[in-house]
């Protein structure tokens, strides 16, 4: 398909399709958005990470029209050598925004600029609240957990149990939070449920994901969804075709050898390659298919059925679910950009925030 140019009003309603059921919410020519999360009162929130570009709110609040504001201020959202000594107190490279079921709004930041290693002290989850703005709690992540070539990528809250949940991309695993302790663990570290397929290429919109390099991109694991009675884990690399799942009572459970947790995985299904996914309370698990520009969801029998295919998703990222059982989902164009196209941006459409109202 031919790129659209940066931004234009024409081009994106010609991009649309005609019976689409996705709508536009918030779009914008840059920088590059990766998630969205939508809180119980309707604030919508998007993350901005410092890859290829330099965002000034790495973390914001979407308002009408799009316009963004520093969340939870602009003290936070500022990081350079002026504040390189308070790598807790400021967004370095957020990666994930999730609003949990009482309301909190919580913000993964794998502290790791341009992807390249991360911030000594920098790697954090943080609690805030969305509705006054305050940072609640901010956990650090120790070298143990977070290795310097590490990404974490994703994050769930588990409400029942007082635990978050993590995937780690960069060199593949899975982190476990007791939000009590604040302690965390790196588990699955040598599983090959968090680690990319080998000799898998992924691709989206037919174009080749090759590092500069030529080497086929190896994005472990990634994609992450709590089921709905927090029983169960799913994830995903997102370099692969396999869904697993495990159950959160062994992800606790600190006497389980790294052996005996990865016997408790369990392989779900053959999905296509995702990026981002979510769960209803149906158990069907939504699936952001990069490679073929679709939103899917697994029904809990393993069938795979299409909610949406519109050209307009480019590399569609992240879902959040809204109170009101709308999908939102974050259109990130990762395969637009230099570091997967020999250093050079390919031109794309803008960066986009859909919202879409599930058939029943």
């Amino acid at each position: 398909m031919a790129a659209a140019p940066a931004d234009s009003t024409a081009t994106a309603t010609a991009a649309a399709a005609g019976n689409s059921p996705l709508q536009v919410v918030a779009e914008f020519t840059d920088p590059q958005l990766v998630a969205v999360a939508v809180a119980p009162g309707g604030e919508m929130f998007a993350c901005f990470p410092r890859w290829d570009y330099n965002p000034v709110f790495p973390i914001a609040k979407v308002g009408p029209k799009s316009t963004l504001t520093p969340y939870p201020n602009a003290s936070w959202c500022l990081w350079n050598d002026s504040v390189k000594n308070e790598p807790l107190k400021h967004w370095i490279c957020p990666q994930a925004v999730f609003a949990d079921k009482a309301g909190m709004l919580w913000v993964l930041d794998p502290a790791s600029p341009g992807l390249k290693s991360i911030v000594p002290g920098g790697p954090k989850l943080v609690k805030t609240d969305p509705k006054t703005g305050q940072v609640l709690l901010t956990i650090p992540f120790p070298e143990s957990v977070a290795p310097r070539k590490s990404y974490l990528n994703d994050v769930r809250i588990d409400l029942q149990h007082n635990y978050a949940y993590l995937t780690e991309s960069g060199m593949g695993a899975l982190v476990v939070v007791d939000l009590k302790t604040l302690k965390s663990r790196r588990l699955l570290a040598s599983h090959a449920s968090t680690k990319a397929e080998k000799g898998l290429v992924i691709k989206a919109e037919g174009h080749p994901m090759l590092d500069p390099k030529g080497q086929p991109a190896q994005f472990n694991a990634d994609g992450i969804a709590l089921s709905t009675d927090n029983t169960y884990l799913y994830y995903c690399p997102l370099t692969g075709h396999t869904l697993y799942r495990i159950k959160t009572a062994a992800l606790r459970d600190a006497a389980l050898t790294e052996a005996q947790l990865g016997q408790q995985v369990e392989t779900v299904g053959k999905i296509p390659a995702s990026d981002g996914l979510e769960i209803d309370a149906n158990n069907n698990v939504y699936i952001t298919s990069f490679e073929q520009s679709a939103l899917l969801r697994r029904t809990p029998a393993g069938k795979i059925e299409t909610v949406a295919r519109d050209a307009r998703l480019q590399w569609p990222d992240t879902y959040s679910f809204a109170a009101d059982g709308n999908l939102y989902v974050a259109n990130s164009a990762i395969h637009k950009t230099a570091s997967w196209n020999k250093g050079v941006g390919q031109p794309r459409q803008p960066f986009r925030i859909f919202k879409i109202t599930l058939p029943k």
